[in-house]
């Protein structure tokens, strides 16, 4: 794995990590976009999945991982252009295009407005539009991770990110990513929950021309089925793919069918 940084547009610093150069430059290219306060590491265990079939190269949004802490507010469109950013460092044209929860909403975003750089597109535990009362409600969550710290919230994510058979068979995965939930800058977490609470990417869906792929754990209840199937709906041509007894964060619990959809998406 090699690691960099790239300075975006207004000058924050986007860090990236890429797996699998040693397929060689002509390999095909994923770029991936992780969900919110963790960080490009999550796609570790799809990029082990692939075992060599193509790049895959993983941003940390900014105010996440190891992008610099810049202010809000965040919008999709924003970090979408990041993510164009890195490519463009890189000398990546093109790419399928990979996000889960937050990150899915980037990569919506990024499929719609970058559609030439687009190769193929893969959305998992994600919506299009949280409802009527999120912006109350993701501001809620702002506020208590600015009140009480990000600590306060470690259960409530514990209990949300995997099945409950997965965090018992791999605690250390679990306080793995809580320790990095909780190392997210506070005001950086309030910058992308408000952003989620305001994103409406629906007008957005029907322009998105490439093979899609929607995936979504059967127990996720932050980003229920109901939600992936509007988005696969939506979409012409997508697919939706529910995953037995998963959760909402399937690239960590689950990477073998999420690198099996990629797979699909590069040989055809």
């Amino acid at each position: 794995m090699r690691r960099g940084n790239t300075v975006a547009a207004d000058g924050t610093r986007i860090a990236w990590r890429i797996w699998g150069e040693a397929a060689g430059p002509q390999a095909p290219a994923v770029a991936c976009v992780h969900s919110l306060a963790l960080d490009g590491g999550i796609w570790a265990g799809v990029a082990a999945a692939l075992d060599g079939r193509a790049r895959l190269l993983a941003i940390d949004c900014r105010g996440h991982g190891n992008s610099a802490r810049a202010p809000g507010p965040y919008a999709t469109a924003q970090m979408a252009d990041d993510l164009a950013a890195v490519m463009d460092a890189l000398g990546w044209g093109r790419a399928v295009v990979a996000g889960c929860s937050m990150g899915g909403c980037v990569a919506l975003d990024f499929a719609a407005r970058h559609a030439a750089r687009t190769a193929g597109l893969v959305a998992m535990d994600t919506t299009a539009w949280y409802g009527p009362d999120a912006p109350v409600q993701w501001r809620q969550r702002a506020e208590t991770g600015l009140r009480d710290g990000l600590a306060a919230l470690r259960p409530f994510q514990a209990a949300r990110w995997f099945s409950a058979g997965f965090s018992a068979a791999h605690p250390d995965v679990l306080v793995h990513w809580l320790d990095v939930f909780t190392a997210t800058d506070p005001d950086c977490y309030a910058a992308a929950c408000r952003m989620l609470g305001d994103a409406d990417l629906r007008p957005l869906l029907a322009r998105i021309a490439a093979p899609t792929r929607v995936l979504v754990g059967e127990q996720d209840e932050a980003t229920p089925p109901a939600m992936a199937r509007s988005i696969a709906e939506a979409i012409p041509g997508a697919t939706l793919t529910i995953l037995p007894g998963a959760r909402h964060i399937t690239p960590v619990e689950c990477p073998a069918p999420i690198a099996a959809a990629i797979a699909g998406l590069l040989e055809a």
